[in-house]
């Protein structure tokens, strides 16, 4: 019986170690799921796509015409997008989203939790705010790389001045006499 009580208070202990942790991301792996699904299906409402633009500093990027129907996820201040469609502009980055409001209040509610267990104070958002955070404001920003292809005809430099050598005698004294040769 002390066996039993021992394996379950370890449990116990263990998930709140980290299982709740395990838990929230499988909840939150399912939301994922259930939203790409209904992406892929269309049964995206069209009333709650939402246009989210980006300054971003890219000077060669042409502006593209039309949006790209690609699918991925972004975070802005918070809350969790799905996007649909983006395109680009040499100053900006344009997404069609939809929030995921599961995702977000499923990853703060995460926060809160693991904020509480580990005794760590709390402000009025429900965030800790006692870490400062470093925006150097170049999260957007990516380097451009420009090469520039050239013939090797033009890199190169001929050299017009040839190496000249005067030998006073054609011959080269040698130690010995050279080997005889065998058939």
């Amino acid at each position: 019986m002390k066996r039993i009580i021992a394996i379950l208070l370890l449990n116990v202990h263990l998930f709140n170690l980290g299982g709740y942790n395990l838990v929230f991301q499988y909840f939150i792996h399912q939301s994922e799921v259930q939203i790409v699904k209904e992406i892929y299906e269309n049964k995206i409402d069209a009333t709650k796509l939402v246009e989210i633009k980006i300054p971003v500093h890219l000077p060669g990027i042409h502006k593209w015409k039309d949006y790209i129907r690609i699918n991925g996820q972004l975070q802005l201040k918070g809350v969790y997008y799905n996007y649909l469609r983006y395109k680009m502009a040499p100053d900006t980055m344009s997404f069609i989203c939809i929030a995921n409001s599961v995702k977000t209040r499923l990853v703060s509610a995460n926060l809160v939790i693991a904020k509480e267990i580990n005794d760590v104070p709390l402000s009025k958002k429900g965030h800790d705010s006692s870490l400062k955070k470093v925006n150097l404001g170049n999260d957007y920003s990516f380097t451009v790389i420009n090469y520039q292809f050239s013939s090797f005809s033009i890199l190169l430099k001929t050299n017009s001045s040839p190496i000249i050598y005067h030998l006073n005698s054609p011959y080269i004294e040698s130690p010995g006499k050279p080997p005889n040769f065998t058939c």
